[in-house]
């Protein structure tokens, strides 16, 4: 019988959920909202809103638990400093689950999870590298997933001047174009 088994497996063993929970509610707390599908979001929900009571209440004993939960230092200094301030006069629901439609791949139902008075500016905060101009040009040819727009369309830009003005236009030799392929006659003893 399957009585007091609420909690979905989402395909993983318990430790594995139990890591999988706190890199995401470690993730939800840096930025306030993260994407992520339908069913982890609202498995996710009472777990980061556990987390936020507890920040609520305050105290040493409260803050290890936590860590212990967490285990991230500098998520939960911000869920006791910020979040729990924030939050101190609603008595629950401080987060929210919006559905955003489906993946491409393999169209699995996707959500948005956010804390209901989320600061904007946290969005993205601490994500990632960040680049400078030279570290671009040093890394060569560069695409939109590793670095920002503006500053791909400038170092390709540059590369292809530099590659115009290195090799001038008389030593280019046209290219020979390749004779048409010729198509096998079909057989006709049938």
């Amino acid at each position: 019988m399957k009585h007091g088994l609420k909690q979905r497996k989402l395909n993983r063993t318990s430790a594995h959920r139990k890591a999988l929970f706190a890199n995401m509610a470690a993730a939800l707390i840096k930025h306030e909202q993260i994407i992520t599908t339908v069913p982890k979001a609202k498995e996710l929900r009472p777990f980061v809103e556990k987390l936020v009571t507890l920040g609520k209440k305050g105290g040493l004993s409260n803050r290890r638990a936590a860590i212990a939960t967490l285990r991230d230092e500098a998520m939960v200094a911000k869920l006791f400093d910020t979040l729990a301030p924030r939050y101190q006069d609603r008595p629950g629901g401080y987060t929210r689950v919006l559905k955003a439609g489906f993946r491409y791949g393999d169209a699995a139902p996707i959500a948005v999870i956010e804390f209901v008075d989320r600061d904007p500016s946290a969005k993205g905060q601490d994500s990632g590298p960040v680049f400078t101009e030279e570290a671009i040009e040093a890394a060569g040819q560069a695409d939109e997933t590793s670095v920002p727009k503006e500053s791909v369309k400038k170092a390709n830009k540059k590369k292809a001047e530099d590659k115009a003005d290195e090799a001038p236009a008389s030593e280019e030799k046209p290219k020979k174009k390749a004779a048409p392929k010729k198509k096998k006659a079909e057989d006709t003893a049938e």
